[in-house]
């Protein structure tokens, strides 16, 4: 007996509905929130239970758009008093005693210059809410544990907190997991990622920084360690006092500090303290902070997979590709690849012929490589060469700060064509103190 067929002979008593969503972050709520604008009968499952910690609070400008588009945005504005979410216009940068700032309001691409930086539990359990206020069913305690995507329907077995399973059914199945990754490891889609891998270590502090004339509440600050320029800070302010703090950098930059996964709370608060002692700048800034939430850590978190849809499923934001923190581009690609897959899920259920790698696949990692070339420019030292640069002229300040701002696929902005190179050659003229206009010109 064909596999497919025993699965249909084994479905009794098994429920329905149009599209199943594993996950309840921005991914999975944005794409709920698209879908029940359509009419579908959408089901979310999703394994913890919200308001729930997580990092990537710093959003980009970029994501307005989405948020706007899912018919989420209002609730967010509605909500940043009540949650202290804190306006942020741009984006700082530190290096021993080099400054740089990028202002988002002054980029070159067109679309929203500001947006927020949020705590997001209380973020993402906004977007949720607002997606079941629309119409869907968001099943918090619920665990996938197993997927059958043989049928033309994919099927589901979920258990709830009672232990209870029960099997669910949609006419697709989008993957909003995020660093989960159910579908990659159930369908074996994992793939490895060509990125070195590095830790984080990261925690909520009360910040103490007060009125510091250095420090700007309303930009991000990522700041450069003064003794090996792979490892970096980031410092993300909310509007209560509050800040998200952490450590970014290769094992061998940890093993320096004598640090080797520990999970106890009191060495990882030493370990943060040491890392930050050898730092100046941001000790100054950060002298009067408070460790009062745990420190966490994450290691080889960058991931990647072998297809990022089939003929009835797709996997949306980090559940298929996850890059670095730097750029704080996590948000923004969960949202575009919600964007960009609605639209298509809509025509798989109308019966329409989806080509998936060149109408969903392509398209979102055509953005994704240029945040890598970003990425992988920064650790390198072209990128920091480029954003501490004295002379970088005013065009290129508007370029970059469009794509600092999350405008990665904006094919109109010249220093995306070929990004890496003309990112490693901006890089020398920037070093050379030679013109950059040329770097940029059209090819």
């Amino acid at each position: 007996m064909q596999t497919s067929e025993k699965s249909e002979m084994q479905q009794q008593n098994i429920q329905h509905t149009d599209v199943v969503i594993i996950g309840a972050g921005p991914s999975g709520s944005s794409a709920a929130a698209l879908l029940r604008q359509k009419g579908y009968a959408v089901t979310i499952i999703e394994k913890q239970h919200f308001p729930r910690f997580s990092i990537g609070e710093s959003l980009l400008p970029q994501s307005m758009v989405f948020l706007e588009e899912a018919g989420l945005l209002d609730t967010v504005r509605d909500h940043v008093e009540k949650f202290a979410f804190q306006f942020k216009n741009g984006a700082a940068f530190l290096r021993g005693q080099q400054r740089s700032y990028y202002d988002f309001t002054e980029k070159f691409s067109d679309g929203p210059g500001t947006t927020w930086q949020v705590r997001r539990a209380n973020f993402d359990h906004l977007l949720a809410q607002q997606a079941e206020k629309m119409g869907a069913d968001v099943r918090f305690g619920h665990e996938v544990t197993a997927v059958d995507v043989a049928l033309a329907h994919p099927v589901l077995t979920v258990k709830d907190e009672a232990g209870t399973c029960y099997q669910i059914q949609g006419k697709f199945l989008l993957d909003a997991s995020g660093f989960g990754r159910i579908l990659p490891k159930f369908l074996d889609l994992e793939s490895p990622s060509d990125f070195p891998v590095r830790r984080a270590v990261f925690t909520h502090i009360e910040d103490g920084i007060g009125h510091d004339s250095t420090f700007d509440r309303e930009k991000i600050l990522i700041s450069v360690h003064e003794k090996d320029h792979r490892a970096w800070y980031w410092l993300i302010p909310f509007a209560d006092g509050r800040s998200s703090f952490g450590i970014v950098a290769e094992q061998d930059f940890f093993d320096h500090y004598g640090f080797n996964g520990e999970t106890d709370p009191e060495t990882l608060v030493a370990l943060f303290k040491n890392i930050l002692a050898d730092e100046p700048a941001l000790s100054q800034v950060l002298r009067n902070m408070k460790f009062d939430t745990p420190v966490r850590t994450l290691v080889g978190y960058s991931a990647n997979v072998k297809h990022l849809a089939y003929r009835n499923y797709a996997l949306l934001g980090n559940a298929g590709e996850f890059l670095d923190p730097v750029f704080s581009s996590g948000v923004t690609i969960a949202l575009k690849s919600s964007s960009l897959a609605v639209p298509l899920v809509d025509r798989v259920i109308q019966g329409e012929q989806v080509d998936w790698m060149e109408e969903y696949e392509k398209p979102l990692r055509k953005g994704i490589k240029v945040f890598r070339a970003y990425v992988e420019a920064w650790y390198d030292g072209d990128f920091q060469d480029v954003v501490f640069s004295s002379t970088q002229n005013d065009k290129i300040r508007r370029l970059i700060a469009s794509l600092l701002a999350g405008y990665a696929w904006d094919h109109t902005n010249p220093i995306h064509k070929n990004a890496r190179q003309r990112l490693s050659t901006l890089a020398e003229y920037c070093r050379e103190d030679r013109p950059q206009e040329q770097v940029i010109q059209a090819e």
